[in-house]
């Protein structure tokens, strides 16, 4: 009788331990399948330490950016589905490329790099920026303002590639990583804008396109925000008061929060469980290669006097920008013959594109080795 009592104990205490690990297993499949959908935000205080960013009426930038930053971090991580990474948490100073590599590191779904604006002007208005040409001076100048930051960096003219803030023809060597991205970056930078205006009834400045450094190695979407004017005494007062620096990090948190969903659905409208997921066969198609030296606003003629002596030009529009490439092979290891014959002609920027079925893709270490 012992024996069977001991027995129908071990039955149950069994079926005890099961039905542990199946919730324990279930538990951590639901965590794993919520953490692939964690939408990363990498957060940019602009300047910091040694970099005071602009002193209009003798505010501090570094000040009122790095707190904007941190209330829209705060706001942020309330939501669960967000994970919220900083380039910068106090008064340090942080160079551009180490930035862009943060972002890069934590494989962000959104980079939003926070500043505020100056002009000799009462200029006022908040403002939002993607990579791309400068279509007036006036953008050009902001840009130049944001990236001087470089000189108080060491090595500059070697880790930017002889990159020249005050030079606008250094911008057209940009290299455009952010092409791939500029699409979406539009899209996050025009959120943002409308939740100013909406919000906040603040002056529409639009979304703009600047050669902005800060943004050009991030590998996603990404977008400068400039606050506001602190020259400007009304808007200046209010950037560096608690409530405009509340109402500002409020306005941006909310529409980072609207631009994930957007993704989530445009995810969720596009995807059909019932539907093969395995891609049908691709014919093979030849790969070819060719160097992008220059993007523009505008339509030059392909000349050798336009592209500092180089012949073989060609050119494509997507949407309002002209971009420019030199020669066109299908072997990788011409491509990059190309390349360094177009750096030597001073296109320090340029680098190699892959095109396949007249579409543009990725290059892959196979497209490499063949």
């Amino acid at each position: 009788m012992e024996f069977k009592n001991t027995h129908i104990f071990s039955g149950s205490a069994l079926i005890s331990l099961i039905l542990i690990i199946l919730l324990v297993f279930g538990s951590y499949n639901s965590k794993a399948q919520t953490k692939k959908q964690v939408f990363t935000v990498v957060l940019d205080a602009g300047h910091g330490g040694k970099d005071s960013g602009n002193r209009g009426n003798n505010y501090y930038e570094k000040h009122i950016a790095l707190k904007v930053t941190l209330s829209i971090g705060n706001i942020l991580e309330k939501n669960p589905d967000i994970k919220v990474v900083y380039t910068r948490k106090n008064d340090v100073f942080i160079p551009l490329d180490k930035r862009a590599d943060i972002a890069n590191n934590a494989k962000a779904d959104l980079f939003v790099s926070i500043h505020c604006d100056a002009h000799t002007s009462q200029a006022y208005g908040a403002g939002t920026f993607v990579l791309g040409l400068h279509a007036n001076e006036r953008n050009f100048k902001i840009a130049q303002k944001e990236n001087s930051v470089i000189f108080l960096e060491e090595d500059y003219e070697k880790k930017y590639d002889g990159f020249d803030p005050n030079n606008p023809e250094s911008v057209i060597s940009l290299v455009l990583m952010q092409e791939t991205y500029l699409d979406q970056s539009i899209v996050a930078a025009d959120i943002i804008q409308q939740s100013f205006v909406k919000n906040l009834k603040r002056k529409n400045r639009t979304v703009k396109q600047a050669g902005f450094l800060v943004l050009r190695n991030t590998y996603m979407p990404s977008v400068l925000v400039e606050l506001g004017f602190l020259t400007n005494k009304l808007e200046g007062s209010y950037l560096n008061s608690k409530k405009g620096q509340n109402d500002m990090a409020q306005a941006i948190a909310e529409a980072i929060i609207n631009y994930k969903d957007s993704q989530k659905s445009k995810v969720h409208s596009t995807q059909n469980p019932f539907e093969e997921t395995v891609p049908p066969p691709e014919e093979p198609e030849k790969i070819t290669f060719k160097i992008q030296i220059a993007a523009s606003s505008k339509s030059l003629a392909l000349i050798p006097q336009n592209f500092n002596g180089l012949s073989l030009i060609t050119k494509e529009k997507k949407g309002s920008i002209y971009r420019y490439f030199y020669g066109q092979t299908t072997s990788f290891k011409k491509a990059t013959t190309l390349l360094k014959e177009a750096r030597k002609k001073e296109f320090k920027g340029c680098f190699i594109v892959a095109y396949k079925g007249g579409n543009r893709v990725v290059i892959t270490k196979e497209m490499k080795r063949n």
